[in-house]
């Protein structure tokens, strides 16, 4: 019977830690110069974008070099008509990513975005989009999953966009691979957490009766 109970108290205790839909949903883009109307620029760039459907939160990294002048500006656009080209608004901050490095023609960027929060988007997309976050966002997660989404960065030189790449899930057709592997990761499914706490109380089982 203790044992019984303690069993229960295992599967109490790691039954929420983890829903088994959870993930971990990449996506990621070569940067060029991938502009609707071309730029000529030599810029060159990999962005990284990382949903997590337990946190709600989008993970946005980016690594650029070569830009013909300082940026002034980098943004995730959604969604076009049709994937891999045309233009579209900006559906993230503005006047640009929270924190993204400005007036240089190379760098880094790594930051993670609460997506329940009107603040992760431009008011612009959340009107055209039903007038609520929740309703902006699953429009953008849509745009991602269709390759409809890009990335681009805007320089001096080129203020409506001088780089960008479209947005590509789990290694598709444009998808960089260098940042990081593009794949989905589930989360540890219940049953191999029920499985580990039955083998936990099988090898404390067999203790006590090798003691005794």
């Amino acid at each position: 019977m203790k044992c019984r109970a303690l069993l229960a108290a295992c599967l109490l205790a790691v039954a929420p830690v983890l829903p088994a839909s959870a993930a971990l949903i990449t996506y990621d883009a070569n940067l060029g110069n991938f502009e609707a109307i071309p730029t000529g620029s030599p810029g060159t760039g990999v962005a990284l974008v990382t949903i997590d459907d337990v946190s709600n939160t989008m993970r946005v990294q980016v690594e650029f070099a070569g830009l013909t002048s300082g940026d002034t500006a980098s943004h995730i656009h959604c969604c076009t008509t049709v994937a891999g080209t045309g233009t579209a608004g900006v559906a993230t901050t503005v006047p640009t990513f929270t924190g993204f490095p400005s007036g240089v023609t190379a760098g880094t960027y790594d930051h993670t975005f609460d997506m329940s929060l009107a603040s992760s988007y431009n008011p612009a997309f959340i009107t055209a989009h039903g007038g609520t976050v929740s309703a902006a966002e699953l429009v953008l997660l849509a745009g991602l999953d269709a390759g409809t989404a890009y990335l681009n960065i805007h320089t001096a030189n080129f203020p409506g966009g001088e780089i960008r790449g479209f947005l590509q899930a789990c290694g598709g057709p444009g998808s960089s691979k260098l940042l990081n592997p593009c794949e989905t990761v589930p989360e540890p499914p219940i049953n191999a957490l029920i499985a580990m706490a039955v083998a936990a109380i099988a090898g404390l089982g067999y203790k006590r009766r090798k003691e005794a």
